[in-house]
């Protein structure tokens, strides 16, 4: 089934699943997904750690359940139009990050850079699991890669250059 907005009005499981709408994007509804997920971040950023964590952790195993279940009603196994995941894993690479253009900036390219190409083990992940967890796991994989990498890239600015001149 392809999925429409009357779809998405009519279950609130499709309306998470695909991201309140942005999944029906044509063009990269990862991609566009993964902004939700920013504009999301933007409005939980000042949330303590702890709590944030919380809220990314159900988001998560909610997740699993959302986007099994979005998938069996659309009857497709890894459907591009279910964005939740994305949501989730751009949650986790944006975690503690500034909310500063250049690093959420920084944040949105490489998850969406390793959602993409799947290195391993995100591409072992995303082939070898199945159902909601099949779908979840690897974008968390890539959101924690690329949440690594912005405060790898975080310290080193705040380090100053590594060679002086």
């Amino acid at each position: 089934m392809t999925p429409t907005v009357t779809n998405l009005l009519k279950s609130p499981t499709l309306m998470l699943a695909l991201g309140f709408g942005s999944g029906l994007v044509k063009k990269g509804p990862g991609t566009a997904g993964s902004l939700v997920g920013l504009l999301v971040y933007c409005a939980m950023a000042q949330l303590s750690p702890a709590i944030y964590v919380g809220l990314v952790a159900l988001g998560f195993g909610g997740g699993i359940w959302i986007c099994g279940r979005a998938a069996a009603q659309l009857q497709i196994k890894d459907p591009g139009c279910i964005v939740w995941d994305e949501i989730i894993g751009m949650l986790i690479a944006c975690w503690l990050v500034p909310l500063e253009p250049a690093w959420l900036l920084l944040a949105f390219g490489l998850f969406r850079l390793f959602d993409i190409l799947k290195p391993w083990p995100i591409g072992w992940l995303d082939r070898n699991l199945k159902g909601g967890l099949g779908i979840m796991v690897d974008d968390v994989a890539a959101g924690l890669v690329a949440c690594a990498l912005v405060h790898l890239a975080m310290f080193g600015a705040a380090s100053g250059p590594l060679v002086s001149g």
